[in-house]
């Protein structure tokens, strides 16, 4: 019998398996073309966008407080400071009426691209929750958000301790 006309299962074999791995590789490494939902209701487009701030620490710009209506006891909105992450900056706003946090809003965060978006549209609300529930920054971190977490803690802190004053 002629050598190229042997049959050869196992070579046929392992070449289906390479081709069907290299074909689920390629798959799984593209990318969809459309950019997820905006960031869910109780966060706003970030007020600061572009700033330059060093990288790795606390933004040089301080929280800012806006008296709320009324007596002291009134709301007091109060904005933390800006801090540089990784992936942009992260900067809160928080709500004070009578010694209780009643709103955080997160002013400023990643969102330069659909991977930024996507992560944001699930950490915010949640780190939103957190601190509404924890009255303060000791909030748990969210899972894949790391950078955006550490700086919403940062940020929220700065809030409050101003808010404080």
């Amino acid at each position: 019998m002629h050598p190229l006309k042997r049959n050869r299962p196992l070579r046929r074999i392992v070449l289906a398996s390479a081709a069907t791995v290299s074909g689920m590789v390629l798959l799984l490494s593209l990318k969809p073309h459309t950019a997820p939902a905006s960031v869910a209701a109780g966060t706003r487009s970030p007020a600061v966008s572009g700033s330059s701030v060093p990288s790795g620490g606390a933004a040089p710009s301080r929280g800012s407080a806006d008296a709320g209506p009324g007596t002291p006891s009134g709301p007091r909105s109060v904005t933390g400071d800006t801090v540089q992450t990784r992936w942009g900056p992260v900067r809160v706003r928080v709500t004070v009426e009578g010694g209780r946090l009643t709103d955080v809003t997160a002013v400023a965060y990643p969102q330069g691209n659909p991977h930024d978006q996507e992560i944001n549209s699930y950490a915010l609300p949640a780190l939103r929750r957190e601190a509404l529930t924890a009255q303060s920054a000791d909030i748990d971190m969210v899972s894949g958000a790391t950078y955006t977490s550490t700086g919403y803690r940062q940020s929220l802190q700065s809030a409050l301790d101003s808010a404080a004053r």
